[in-house]
């Protein structure tokens, strides 16, 4: 059997992922993992770890070539919502290499980055989505007319991680709750990603009361679903999921499926919806693995196993999913010794 190596770009703090892609391997291939900085913590438990470039970097995209080339890398996993663009655009050189680029087609990272497109894909596929607005303007006239009420979600266009994301809860807080997102996001690493639009980089969102949930909408590398993995979240902490319930659901699995079978997106895509008065509310599309993945994993379903399986042309996958309902899990914290990498 040949030997499977897999890079992980932008590998942050996803150790788990290092860790389960190590096991599914079972010594058979190696995990690297590259980051602009090398004690980004997933560095640690990489088999190799190499620092590289901004993703901004015009050296970038040919350093990522070189280490494809000289580690004979298998399959390239990005774990950054600002650089699936940049990976999706560059898919076809960068898999004339020899190696898989597990990552969605441009207009579906375009759809998934870009909020508003995110808010539209899902009223014109037919799944409920909170009420969204793109100017102050239309929110102020909504918020008039009476079709919108407090409180309102303040948040980027362009996002990622829950980062600038506010809350406001009357007409004065969202006059100064929109005007210091200009700021946040001029600050954060968000700037590059918003100056495509500037003016309407802002989005003014309906705040759903309910149930909150993420799943991990699981397709194969052709774009065709294989299954929906759900979990309740019980506890959140700085935007990530802490702690969650694994959940089985025909009906919530029937929406993730038409999402699925709308995008053919590749890979695994982690999702946010909230169940309010019976009805399922969607907000987000994020086409990479999110922080709520291990909670799946934990509950029986191993995608590092499926993807390293598809990477070999094996398609006998059943047996890595036993995805069960009603497990709890929690995350805690860590303290990791740095590695110093030559």
């Amino acid at each position: 059997m040949n030997t499977t190596n897999i890079l992980f770009t932008c590998a942050g703090r996803r150790n788990y992922l290092i860790n389960y892609f190590k096991e599914a391997l079972q010594g058979n291939g190696i995990v690297l993992a590259a980051d602009s900085q090398l004690s980004a913590p997933a560095m640690v438990d990489a088999d190799l770890a190499i620092q590289v470039p901004s993703i901004y970097s015009s050296e970038y995209i040919d350093k990522l070539k070189a280490l494809i080339i000289s580690h004979e890398v298998s399959a390239v996993i990005s774990l950054n919502d600002l650089e699936l663009p940049i990976l999706s655009k560059h898919k076809d050189e960068l898999e004339s290499l020899g190696t898989k680029v597990i990552v969605s087609s441009p207009d579906v990272i375009d759809i998934a980055f870009d909020k508003w497109k995110t808010f539209n894909f899902f009223k014109e596929i037919g799944i409920d989505t909170p009420k969204t607005y793109h100017t102050l303007k239309d929110a102020t006239n909504a918020l008039n007319s009476g079709k919108l009420k407090f409180p309102l979600i303040v948040k980027p266009r362009w996002g990622s991680a829950s980062i600038a994301i506010d809350v406001a809860e009357n007409e004065e807080e969202l006059q100064l709750v929109y005007q210091l997102q200009r700021i946040k996001i001029a600050k954060s690493i968000l700037k590059n990603a918003s100056s495509v639009d500037i003016e309407k980089s802002i989005l003014i969102q309906e705040k759903i009361d309910g149930e909150e949930y993420g799943i991990d909408i699981l397709n194969d590398f052709s774009g065709n679903h294989f299954g929906s993995f759900i979990r309740k979240k019980m506890a959140m902490r700085s935007g990530e999921t802490d702690k969650a319930l694994s959940v089985v659901n025909s009906d919530y699995a029937e929406i993730a499926k038409k999402i699925a079978e709308k995008t053919r997106h590749i890979g695994n895509m982690d999702c946010d919806f909230f169940v309010s008065n019976g009805k399922v509310y969607y907000l987000e599309m994020n086409p990479r693995f999110g922080g709520g993945y291990p909670f799946s994993h934990e509950a029986g379903i191993n995608t590092p196993s499926i993807y390293i399986s598809w990477l070999r042309g094996e398609n006998s996958i059943e047996k890595y999913n036993n995805f069960k309902a009603g497990l709890m899990f929690s995350k805690c914290d860590k303290i990791i010794p740095i590695k110093k990498w030559e």
